[in-house]
């Protein structure tokens, strides 16, 4: 499957430069040549690209993690991480739904991709994975704890025109289903193939 990285909300021009390195963070800056003449510095962030996959099983229900980090809240979200450097993206997909559910797909496509924030170089890439099949047990991060949840259709659609994932343009694919029985036809195709 060919993924194109979606292009940025604000291009980094190649002058910029990397002026700190963080675990998760870098942060780049460069001068900027204003309307009036002046030059000032713009800054921004750089951080790995995210995978976000939205699990349905054989039977149709669809899997969704209470989560749990140290200094966070606990959360309902999709089965997320981070794409390692030089990690092809959907092979990251495919290791987080191992890594956080034990479970493999034999069938994968692409619902979604796109940059969350303007200032922020960082593309969240959501999945369907069907026909999901247990095939180990949970291997996760030591700062991760993970309860999995089985929800129908229904169930997951309510859930993400609340906003309980946390990501945006799911929430808004959700409530346009919602309000349109054509888009909620296809979203339903599209995750139950």
């Amino acid at each position: 499957m060919k993924i194109l990285r979606p292009k940025s909300k604000q291009t980094m021009p190649g002058s910029a430069r990397k002026v700190f390195s963080g675990e998760i963070y870098d942060v780049y800056q460069w001068p900027q040549k204003m309307f009036d003449g002046s030059t000032v510095t713009f800054e921004r962030l750089k951080r790995p690209d995210t995978v976000s996959i939205i699990p349905v099983t054989q039977d149709g229900k669809i899997i969704v993690a209470y989560e749990e980090q140290p200094s966070l809240k606990p959360v309902t979200t999709t089965i997320a991480g981070r794409v390692e450097l030089d990690e092809d993206i959907l092979a990251a997909a495919k290791r987080e739904l191992l890594e956080e559910t034990g479970y493999q797909a034999p069938d994968w496509g692409l619902l979604h991709a796109y940059q969350p924030m303007t200032k922020t170089e960082w593309v969240i890439f959501t999945f369907v994975a069907r026909g999901c099949k247990k095939v180990a047990e949970q291997n996760l991060d030591p700062g991760e704890k993970i309860k999995l949840k089985f929800v129908s259709f229904n169930k997951f659609i309510e859930m993400a025109a609340r906003g309980d994932f946390g990501e945006h343009e799911l929430k808004i694919m959700a409530l346009e289903a919602k309000l349109d029985p054509k888009k909620m036809a296809k979203l339903k195709l599209n995750l139950q193939k």
